[in-house]
């Protein structure tokens, strides 16, 4: 990765020690300056230049694909966030009574919901404990002829275990089953190529690892697994040429935009846009293993207090992002706000602590966290 100033492309870092990127991510430099000059244009211009914005439009798709590596910009539906992503597909397919979806216990709820709810159809929801030894194997398992759909966050909100797909997806082939992604707490953190994965639909928001606003996200799908859903929110957005108000035939295309159901998030379009420019420029192989190192420093520095139990995984495969540890007897949220007070903005999560840096986080800010909670006065402060 080329040298940069971070201080100029990332101004949170002179002002917070932000470690919680696995929330929601300050916006860097280039996504502020989007922000700014969308809002510019519209007050200054209203819509009268909405076919630049479309133009915007077109090329995000463009660059979500080359950014995960999927060969046509078809496959990309510009949504507005993993749940409504995941609910699509979970309405889209064409359920039978007893079929079968699997995924981990412990997913965070947007990738829970959506499967619990389609019990009204008959359908059986498997929410499979993941055990520390082999966590795909435990989703593997879990597969039967009836396993129709399989779905899984490629990296665990709570634990920061990240999930070898090939695996699972492998064998959700071997049995006829889809494979559902979602990689919120993956993508803009570590580089993502699905033409070399086997998964059908790769669901992402945009305001954590890709620091980019809230509000807008994507969905990826494979043209054999999108042929197998229906449209169930049908809209005017959805056409290639949408502002063609007197169609008659209203046949939906082939096309990811298929699940585009109206009006679009511009504001985040252009956000998200200057988000992806600004990562490929930078590399997601260098920022990803930029960010493997700060983790890994996290994980050695966190793994020699005595008081410390480490939740998420020592090796370096099997992370992303995301550490997560609990402070031996004390009060998780007390510690968290205790942080928060220093400038230090970490998360709870159950009762551990939750730290998510960034590729660009300086290692003398993650000094000084590891300092604080290495502080005996914390520890009696928050003791439980």
């Amino acid at each position: 990765m080329h040298q940069i100033d971070h201080s100029k492309l990332f101004p949170v870092i002179d002002r917070h020690v932000w470690l919680n990127h696995a929330a929601i991510s300050a916006w860097p430099a280039p996504v502020i300056q989007a922000a700014h000059d969308f809002v510019d244009d519209n007050q200054s211009h209203g819509a009268l230049n909405y076919e630049a914005w479309v133009a915007t439009e077109e090329q995000l798709r463009a660059q979500l694909a080359h950014f995960i590596q999927a060969p046509f910009a078809d496959d990309i539906s510009l949504l507005r966030n993993t749940s409504e992503a995941l609910n699509i597909i979970a309405q889209g397919l064409s359920w039978a009574s007893g079929d079968e979806v699997v995924f981990p216990a412990n997913e965070f709820p947007s990738n829970l919901l959506p499967w619990e709810w389609l019990q009204k159809k008959g359908v059986i929801p498997k929410a499979i404990e993941l055990s520390k030894q082999d966590p795909e194997q435990s989703l593997i398992n879990a597969i039967t002829p009836k396993t129709r759909l399989v779905a899984a966050s490629s990296v665990q909100f709570d634990t920061g275990l990240r999930l070898n797909l090939t695996r699972i997806g492998e064998a959700c082939r071997k049995n006829n089953a889809l494979f559902a992604v979602d990689v919120i707490q993956h993508l803009g953190a570590l580089p993502l190529d699905v033409s070399t994965l086997p998964i059908d639909f790769v669901v992402c928001g945009s305001h954590k690892w890709l620091m980019a606003p809230e509000g807008m996200g994507f969905m990826w799908s494979r043209a054999s697994a999108r042929a197998q859903m229906e449209v169930a929110l049908p809209g005017w957005r959805m056409y290639p040429d949408p502002f063609n108000f007197n169609r008659t035939d209203w046949t939906p295309p082939d096309t990811g935009r298929r699940f585009e159901t109206g009006t679009v998030n511009m504001f985040g379009i252009h956000g998200l846009a200057a988000a992806i420019s600004l990562l490929t420029e930078l590399g997601t192989h260098s920022t990803g293993e930029a960010l493997l190192d700060r983790t890994d420093y996290l994980v050695n520095a966190l793994s020699q207090n005595p008081r410390i139990d480490m939740i998420s995984p020592i090796e370096r495969e099997k992370r992303a992002g995301i550490v997560c540890f609990r402070a031996k007897d004390t009060n998780a949220e007390c510690m968290v706000q205790a942080l928060a007070n220093k400038e230090i903005y970490v998360a709870k999560r159950g009762h551990n602590i939750r730290v998510s840096p960034h590729f660009y986080t300086p290692y003398e800010q993650i000094d000084t966290f590891l300092a604080h909670i290495e502080d005996q006065q914390l520890w009696q402060q928050c003791a439980a």
